[in-house]
């Protein structure tokens, strides 16, 4: 068997240049693809490595959007992004909900094993963003980058396996406005507006924007007739101001706010056990088609929901008013929290950027940035509707009846500073050094449950968790022909963990994790250092001047993390328990050694642009989620335990290929493909193995990891009056199932969308209709293996179903924009 993967992990590497003479005579694809609308002789500048580069120079797997085909497309988040970028998808479904409260992004089928451990970060203007799920409105930007491959030379932390980044336009310099609006089915709409100009003509420029869009969601809950799951409501605004003392020198001062208010999440339930209620009546079907062992559960793709679903119990009852009433374990004040089922987000953004060319080819750079995030969401955990059945808990206040309604929140902040100084004089040598800091903190909350909601049962609060990480970097590249250059680039980087005590304080029962004891509230419970240096070695070679191939090396490191949540209500039996079941405080950091290589160019007068990359890693240490179902013995007390440990070594590889090929001066056609493959060398997955049997994973696919994606366009646009262009554009999206779990024995079907737009408009004004999901496509776009919650919990000790993200169903629309 090893001969036979080394043999083919050579073929796929050998064939590269083979695949780049393929691509010359146009069967692979560009870089970026943009509007027809795009001269052929413009160029894409991209900031991968800290400076403007045109894309297709630039030795990097790099996928960017521009504004142009932002708009083209019909882009409103980050989510939408994936659907045109190859190797990258976006994971929002996690513990029986799929909502804005949870985003995972994985680049090259990297999948995290949680959101605060996350493979690839984002960014704006190339100042970090700790939290996940803080950046998920697209407010407008210039452009957005994808880098694809180890980013921690250049970008610093948690770009393990690449970063986003979206980079926000500049004030113009004369001034301009524009108002977009747009009306939909399921009263879907968006209204945005912006504004820039010059406030001190050569001095002080700015540019500003509001934004409000808007969904219905497109799935009836069947327990709760004529309220429909899955609503959005996102507002947004955003300011830049623009400082310019001097020819050589730039200060520029941006800030975002955003938040999202939405409705009930769209979830289904698919169970591998029958429900029924005190009469017989079948309140969740079993959905079941095979058994492993004793377990029944699902094999092979899975199949629609069941009759009667989604069906959840989120009907807005005093009982609801006052739980969110109640401030006990919370970290939001519960003024700033939902008012019913669903989330209320709140994201600020600030930062500084300052640009001073001193001259001799030398730029010093400075970056400032700031971010808060306050999330609350609140759900029907057990995914199902029901009045009927008894309320096994005694607790004061419970309710007569069986629901499982459950709290999430959490307050993430960080402060971040960069500063370098680069060098470029036009000769064959540049170079770039700096160092960076970044203080991020993290406070999380779990709460509720079927019993008395607000008294003894309220909560699972986590203390503060905290990352100090100091970073100092440089790059260094030679142009040893005009042909041939090299970069060494690399980051030394300390990071420093802490975890702290709940602000209630918290007794440790047992000597199981930590020291037995008291600990006050906001005390110092772990503290870990991790030091390590991630180097990247990019040798390019330009064959022509429209064609060039490259060739790296670099090593990715993703910081460690703490597992405290249990330690702060288990007894000392309970404790031991978990300690049994593998559970451990600290861990260690992953690593990720990639090797990549290349082909970029253009072809015809550039009216041909393409872009394909093969790359190969090895991923150790690999952080993993290993979820343990107990009852505490002490009160019998059920808990949930999710906790990251080092279980997995994986091997990576795939290839990435993008095209655009402009016919004529009216017909623009554009693809791109990715397939990212895995190969599960060790792993350790008690939960998996609890339902499946299986121990040895060697061979498998990581699972939340689509193996193949593709997309292509065909945009068409041709002059009807004088000052009038009419236009029409198909796009399709290709994502391949995934699987629930590493024993790839469950996996969701295939995903496919086409939209299709058709309008006319010029340089002020813009009208087009649009069909979102044309076919109606009801693929799930992801799904978790989960629980069916009882009032007896007799399912709870392994998976007995899955949770499914239900996506947007087809939408109809009209969208107009008006240039001032």
């Amino acid at each position: 068997m090893t001969s036979i993967l080394g043999a083919r992990r050579a073929l796929l590497l050998s064939s590269v240049p083979f695949v780049a003479l393929a691509l010359a005579s146009g069967t692979a694809q560009a870089q970026s693809v943009e509007s027809a609308a795009s001269a052929p002789s413009d160029e894409i500048l991209v900031t991968a490595r800290k400076r403007g580069e045109d894309i297709l120079k630039t030795p990097i797997s790099v996928t960017a959007l521009t504004s142009e085909a932002i708009e083209a497309r019909g882009i409103q988040s980050i989510n939408d992004i994936s659907d045109y970028t190859p190797s990258l998808k976006i994971v929002t479904s996690s513990s029986g909900r799929n909502d804005r409260s949870f985003q995972q992004i994985i680049v090259r089928g990297f999948t995290p094993s949680s959101s605060l451990i996350q493979t690839t970060s984002m960014f704006i203007d190339g100042v970090p963003i700790s939290s996940s799920t803080g950046l998920q409105t697209i407010a407008s930007p210039e452009r957005i980058e994808v880098l694809k491959g180890p980013q921690s030379a250049y970008f610093g932390r948690q770009t393990f396996a690449g970063a986003v980044n979206v980079v926000t336009k500049t004030a113009p310099d004369y001034l301009e406005a524009s108002v977009t609006g747009m009306i939909g089915t399921r009263e879907n709409h968006e209204l945005k507006a912006s504004i820039g100009g010059p406030l001190i003509e050569g001095l002080v420029g700015f540019r500003a924007s509001v934004q409000e869009t808007a969904r219905g969601g497109s799935w009836e809950n069947q327990g709760v007739p004529g309220q429909m799951l899955g609503d959005q409501r996102t507002r947004a605004g955003t300011l830049a101001v623009e400082f310019t003392p001097a020819p050589n020198f730039t200060a520029k001062v941006f800030g975002l706010i955003s938040e999202n208010d939405d409705g009930p999440n769209a979830t289904g339930f698919l169970s591998a056990y029958e429900l029924r209620d005190p009469s017989g009546a079948v309140i969740v079907p079993d959905s079941s088609n095979c058994s492993f062992g004793s377990n029944p559960y699902f094999c092979g793709t899975l199949p629609g929901l069941p009759a009667g679903t989604p069906s959840t119990n989120t009907v807005d009852t005093p009982y609801i008013q006052d739980f969110l009433a109640n401030p006990q374990g919370r970290v939001i004040d519960p003024k700033n929290g939902p008012d019913g089922y669903g989330l209320l987000a709140r994201f600020y953004h600030l930062h500084m950027a300052l640009d001073w060319d001193v001259g001799s080819g030398i730029t010093l750079s400075s970056l400032t940035g700031y971010n808060n995030e306050r999330r609350s969401q609140l759900s029907d955990l057990d995914l199902y509707y029901n009045t009927t059945i008894p309320n096994s808990s005694n607790d004061p206040g419970a309710r007569d009846f069986y629901d499982y309604p459950y709290l999430v929140e959490a307050v993430l902040k960080d402060f971040s500073q960069e500063v370098r100084a680069s060098y470029d004089d036009g000769g064959p040598f540049t170079a770039t050094v700096g160092g960076s800091y970044l203080n991020a903190t993290y406070h999380g909350a779990g709460g509720g449950s079927p019993g008395g909601l607000g008294t003894t049962r309220f909560s699972i609060v986590s203390g503060k968790t905290r990352n100090r990480t100091f970073g100092a970097f440089f790059g260094l590249g030679y142009e040893i022909t005009p042909e041939l250059s090299i970069n060494f680039d690399g980051r030394y980087q300390i990071d420093t963990m802490y975890a702290y005590a709940q602000p209630t304080g918290i007794t440790i029962a047992s000597d199981a994790f930590a020291p037995e004891g008291y600990y006050e509230g906001g005390s110092l419970l772990a503290k870990e250092t991790y030091r390590n240096f991630t180097p990247r070695v990019i040798v390019n070679y330009d064959v022509t001047p429209e064609m060039m191939v490259y060739a790296s090396y670099s090593r990715g490191v993703n910081p460690a993390a703490f597992n405290t949540v249990f330690l702060s209500n288990l007894s000392a039996q309970a404790q031991q328990l978990a300690a049994d079941a593998g559970l451990r405080v600290a861990v260690e950091p992953e690593t990720l050694d990639n090797f990549e290589i290349g082909a970029k160019g253009r072809l015809f007068g550039n009216r041909l642009r393409y872009s394909l990359a093969a790359w190969y890693g090895i991923w150790d240490n690999q952080l993993n989620a290993n979820v343990i179902n107990l009852i505490d013995p002490a009160d019998n007390q059920v808990y949930n335990l999710q906790a990251q440990l080092n279980t997995g070594k994986v091997n990576m590889y795939g290839l990435e290929a993008e095209l655009s090929f402009a016919l004529d001066e009216h017909l623009t056609l554009g693809a791109n493909g990715s397939y990212n493959d895995s190969d599960i060398q060790e792993l350790s997955a008690p939960t998996v193995t609890g339902l499946t049997g299986i121990t040895d994973f060697s061979g498998k696919h990581n699972p939340l990891a689509s193996r193949y994606s593709a997309s292509a366009s065909v945009d068409y646009r041709r002059p009807v009056g004088e000052d009038v262009e009419a236009f029409a554009r198909a796009d399709f999206t290709y994502k391949s199932g995934i699987y629930t779990n590493a024993s790839n024995l469950t996996k969701t079907p295939d995903m496919t969308q086409v939209n299709v737009r058709l309008g006319f408009g010029n340089d002020s004004f813009r009208l087009e209709g649009f069909v979102t999901n044309l076919f109606n496509n009801k693929a799930y776009p992801n799904a978790i293996d989960f629980s069916l919650l009882d009032s007896t919990f007799q399912y709870l000790s392994a998976n007995a179903g899955v949770a499914v993200a239900l996506r947007e169903l087809r939408t109809f629309g009209l969208r107009s924009t008006v240039n001032f």
